[in-house]
């Protein structure tokens, strides 16, 4: 292979690795499926994060969850559905304190949409800055793995 074609080789990989993002992984976004209610535990197995998360969501005011009559957490589609937003965001590195903002708004209102969007536009920007670093850096490091094919490089 080519040392151009390792490089072509690295950014393809970079670019367009497999296992990409299915509509499946997003499809929680839309849950409505209002008949179903999740205890704290399931709700954290499905979202794959610690039952503690949820709590300190709870309690910094990012999410309101009803209760049972035995006071347990009951997780609704609703509920379910923005837990899928936060854990996305977080993920993605958006500060809690822009989420408690971007909740505010939310429960603001329809009036608070442009604004939402806005706080939107410029995370994705964000995004889309650091994935085009990090494209780099995965194929620099593909093009190395490339390299040691044939012999080790420095």
């Amino acid at each position: 292979m080519t040392r151009d074609e390792a490089l072509r080789d690295a950014l393809r990989l970079a670019v367009d690795p497999s296992g990409g993002v299915s509509v499946e992984s997003l499809r929680e976004l839309v849950r409505d499926d209002d008949a179903t209610e999740w205890d704290i535990a399931t709700t954290a197995t499905h979202l794959g994060v610690n039952p503690h998360t949820l709590r300190y969501y709870e309690r910094i005011g990012l999410i309101r969850v009803a209760r049972d009559p035995a006071g347990h957490r009951r997780y609704d589609a609703s509920a379910v559905r923005r837990l899928v937003f936060l854990t996305r965001m977080r993920t993605s590195g958006m500060p809690i304190s822009d989420l408690r903002r971007y909740v505010e708004l939310a429960d603001a209102g329809e009036g608070t949409a442009p604004e939402r969007r806005e706080m939107l536009l410029e995370h994705r920007d964000t995004l889309r800055s650091q994935i085009a670093q990090l494209q780099l850096a995965l194929a620099a490091t593909e093009y190395k793995i490339a390299t040691y094919r044939k012999a080790p490089r420095p």
